[in-house]
């Protein structure tokens, strides 16, 4: 059964094309069918006035920029730096939305995320170690050292706004995901979860909380241990 964070992820990966399980959802829910509206709004509003496309994760630069305070940014039209800046904006809007919702099961979030997100394990996306570094950094994680190759990276929508979706391989050639989740603070020190062979460790660091998603236990602890190692968190 569709449930709100399945509802709105869908929508906003997909706005034009909805499961019948997003429909349905929609239909008995107020709170989503005002969340699609509004993203239906800045969609249209989006196709009327601009034309051109957005290069390949233009918004995740810009986010970083902004953040990183940089005074010399890629030349580009009005136009699409103006795209651009919608896109951002949507991003923000999906902040606003999910600023209210609660839950304590941080790592049970964090393989959900990654299981309704496949194409990061078969895509190469910003696969930069630069850009890598400037989004750890922006968190609020110093790398001591490389985690490994980084492969995808990509900015989403999270529970408490939009966090980090990073894959990467390890020296090892072990695959895990990394997400880097915002504004969010854990009461404990580690949690752990399993859900539909896949297995989660979440802990406290820079801007809020990070998960290290991999498909055995054993993986699990090593990435886990590596990460510990490699990355000194602010904060």
């Amino acid at each position: 059964m569709t449930n709100c964070l399945d509802f709105r992820r869908e929508k906003l990966a997909d706005p034009r094309h909805l499961s019948p399980g997003a429909l349905a959802h929609m239909s008995d829910c107020a709170a989503c069918r005002g969340f699609s509206a509004e993203i239906n709004e800045n969609e249209a509003q989006l196709a009327a006035a601009l034309d051109v496309p957005v290069p390949e994760g233009l918004a995740e630069r810009i986010v970083l920029r902004r953040r990183a305070g940089a005074r010399n940014v890629a030349k580009a039209s009005p136009r699409l730096w103006a795209m651009a800046a919608t896109v951002v904006l949507t991003f923000a809007f999906g902040f606003q939305q999910w600023k209210d919702f609660s839950s304590q099961d941080y790592a049970r979030l964090a393989i959900e995320h990654v299981m309704h997100e496949p194409e990061s394990f078969t895509s190469t996306r910003l696969a930069d170690p630069q850009l890598f570094r400037s989004v750890m950094h922006n968190f609020g994680g110093e790398m001591q050292a490389s985690l490994g190759k980084v492969r995808f990276m990509k900015l989403c929508p999270v529970p408490d706004g939009t966090g980090w979706h990073i894959v990467f391989e390890t020296e090892q050639g072990e695959l895990a995901t990394l997400i880097l989740i915002p504004a969010k603070r854990m009461q404990s020190q580690r949690e752990q979860a399993t859900v539909g062979g896949w297995t989660a460790l979440a802990r406290p660091g820079g801007q809020g909380y990070y998960a290290v998603i991999t498909q055995s236990p054993e993986t699990l602890g090593k990435v886990d241990e590596l990460v510990r190692q490699r990355v000194r968190w602010r904060g």
